[in-house]
């Protein structure tokens, strides 16, 4: 037991990947500095390019987080009191609360129970009048139906603002195509996290808006910015939602290095597939994450065990990093106790709430920790 105590498996090792670029991001540092250009300016602007270019959109615009890339894009869209905007039960809280705080009501709706991303069927009973938006979030490094989604949006006339905060390069495949497209390049609006923990992570806070619309865009950049379109003139009311150059320059490193990272998050996927099901917990004890037509990106590996608490207890007590996302279902959040929602409003997002357990599954994970994630949850199951 001594052993299994002292036995260490980390959910991420940012250091690990640090290790490895070292010299590129000292140098790209080493460059902003040297410029002391230090908001916005050109690494900013380089890192919009690319990160358009990557999403296969037209536009991007840097701002300070992921939750203001979404403030930013609800705000371009004139989002407020008395307007509605769906949104899933089961994400991060930022989702709901950017549209609670311009004023707006979140409408929630549950979610698939195989991905835990936002159940298209939901949505459209959802409709009413003061409906404007409809956030649906990429959850966990996989697309939600965008094909179901966007025909909703367009029959009631809804922008669709996609939180891709977790699903930078993931993508969505239609029906009778053999090419997907990405997160971000399907709404009215896509909206990137750039927190470390993603997998293309600032050395800070840092994040993205991508848009088709170049008027759509062009507002997105003043708000960002004060609704500053030039010489003080402010037309709008926004925030300081501006991208740091340093934290630009870290990303353009990084995302030379992203399609590499996310090849071998998929392969430890797949060598979780295969050592949970020699095992003998697949089919039966443990759900592992349920992959749809498209490139599923595991900016967290999923799994769904009854007897999570327990299982979680287990692994700390032996070592075994993990994560649960999410412990309580957002129309059950204090904050949002107005709303009215009570519990059973949305059977498939509170299920997932108790089941959900994220295992490691960083680029730079070693195989021999992932055979140890197994047999200790191989080991729990033996004793119950």
């Amino acid at each position: 037991m001594g052993a299994e105590k002292t036995a260490h498996v980390k959910l991420l090792d940012l250091q690990a990947q640090f290790e490895t670029i070292r010299p590129e991001v000292f140098g790209a540092i080493h460059e902003v500095v040297e410029s002391q250009q230090f908001i916005l300016g050109p690494k900013v602007a380089e890192l919009e390019h690319e990160v358009a270019a990557y999403c296969g959109c037209e536009h991007a615009v840097g701002v300070s987080s992921g939750t203001d890339a979404l403030l930013v894009a609800l705000m371009a869209l004139g989002i407020g009191p008395g307007d509605e905007v769906i949104t899933p039960a089961f994400s991060f809280f930022a989702s709901a609360g950017s549209i609670y705080r311009l004023g707006a009501k979140p409408v929630f709706v549950d979610i698939d129970a195989d991905t835990c991303n936002i159940d298209p069927d939901t949505i459209e009973s959802a409709v009413t009048d003061c409906t404007k938006a409809v956030v649906p979030v990429h959850l966990f490094g996989q697309c939600a139906d965008m094909t179901a989604i966007m025909r909703i949006a367009s029959k009631n006339g809804l922008a669709v603002v996609e939180d891709a905060a977790q699903a930078i390069g993931a993508e969505h495949t239609v029906s009778g195509e053999t090419v997907g497209k990405r997160a971000g390049s399907f709404g009215t609006f896509g909206c990137f996290s750039f927190f470390p923990t993603k997998n293309l992570g600032a050395f800070g806070e840092g994040g993205m808006v991508t848009t088709h619309d170049k008027e759509l865009a062009d507002r997105a950049r003043m708000l960002r910015h004060h609704g500053d379109r030039g010489r003080y003139d402010h037309v709008l009311v926004g925030g300081n939602f501006r991208l740091e150059a340093i934290q630009a320059a870290v990303l353009l490193v990084k995302l030379r290095h992203l399609d590499n990272w996310t090849r071998r998050r998929q392969a430890n996927a797949a060598c979780y597939r295969q050592l949970f099901a020699d095992a003998g917990l697949v089919p039966g004890r443990v759900r592992l994450p349920v992959q749809r037509p498209g490139r599923h990106t595991y900016n967290q590996y999923v799994i769904q065990a009854d007897g999570r608490d327990e299982l979680s207890a287990y692994l700390t007590e032996r070592g075994i990093g993990h994560s649960i996302y999410y412990p309580k279902p957002l129309h059950l959040q204090p904050c949002f106790e107005t709303l009215g929602h009570k519990p059973g409003d949305f059977p498939a997002a509170e299920r997932a709430c108790e089941r959900v357990l994220a295992l490691p599954i960083y680029a730079e994970l070693p195989e021999p920790d992932a055979r140890r994630v197994v047999e200790t949850i191989r080991e729990f199951f033996a004793g119950r």
